[in-house]
């Protein structure tokens, strides 16, 4: 599994929640395999916030 910057989760975590974009045309726009990456960005921020998503959210 590819391993993505802190900034790069960040950005795409706050595109998603902000943005008019879903997690599928965030993982294409940004060239990725698929979503789940963003899914789980999402989700560890949702329950535990920012700080765990740039730890251990790959």
């Amino acid at each position: 599994m590819a391993k993505y910057s802190e900034e790069f989760k960040i950005k795409l975590v706050t595109e998603y929640l902000y943005g008019n974009l879903g997690y599928k045309s965030l993982a294409e726009k940004y060239n990725m395999g698929s979503e789940t990456s963003i899914i789980e960005w999402v989700k560890v921020y949702k329950s535990q916030g920012m700080d765990l998503v740039k730890k251990k959210a790959n």
